[in-house]
């Protein structure tokens, strides 16, 4: 079982994650926060797999909630799961740790995917989410429309390999260990290494940090 703690201030909004929490199988609902206080509080004494978060909470706000937890249990899964759609709090949300970000508009069978995506160590961002961040990142400046098009991981400063680029433009494509093996004809073992290899190059602890990094750096 997937053991969720909800930190959520709306009261509707609240109420309808519970229940759908409460229907969903092989997940818990631990307990419920209604600010970021009180989520910091529930998720040192109940220690969830995976805390479903809202940004905009009262007393501290859910980025700020989601790096205080991180610093003191920093296995635990945030999903961040909130109305706001800017491509900064986006990448503030998985600078603070964030392993997903999906918004309220998604479908119930939209929101059980990405909890149990992140509870898997697969990360989550919304389609909308991913089509505002790629087509922030991709609109050209003004000192770069005169240039000419760069191929993939000309920007790389981070010592990847043309393997591990290839790796990454999958992960950033949403694709497992097992589908990234499949594509690639490789084994499973060494789909694994070349993402402890990608995380740890990019100085990055999650699959999700990893696909904001190189979309943002311009890798893939």
């Amino acid at each position: 079982m997937i053991n969720v703690l909800l930190v959520e201030d709306h009261e509707l909004y609240r109420m309808g994650l519970s229940m759908l929490l409460d229907k969903a199988d092989e997940i818990t609902l631990l307990g419920e926060a209604s600010d970021g206080v009180e989520g910091i509080k529930k998720a040192r004494e109940l220690s969830p797999d995976v805390i479903l978060m809202d940004i905009g909470l009262p007393n501290i706000d859910g980025i700020e909630a989601t790096q205080r937890i991180k610093d003191f249990y920093p296995d635990v899964k945030i999903l961040i799961f909130t109305s706001r759609d800017s491509e900064n709090d986006v990448f503030e949300s998985f600078k603070a740790g964030a392993d997903g970000y999906i918004m309220k508009g998604a479908t119930p069978e939209q929101t059980i995917t990405a909890i149990k995506s992140v509870y898997e160590g697969v990360g989550w961002i919304d389609p909308a989410i991913a089509r505002l961040v790629f087509s922030n990142l991709s609109r050209p400046s003004i000192n770069q429309t005169a240039l000419p098009e760069t191929k993939k991981g000309a920007n790389n400063s981070y010592g990847l390999t043309e393997r591990e680029l290839d790796v990454l433009e999958l992960m950033v494509e949403g694709l497992s260990n097992p589908q990234i093996a499949e594509k690639l004809v490789i084994t499973r073992a060494t789909a694994k290494a070349h993402v402890h290899s990608i995380l740890q190059k990019l100085c990055v602890t999650s699959r999700t940090q990893a696909t904001v990094t190189a979309m943002k750096e311009g890798l893939v």
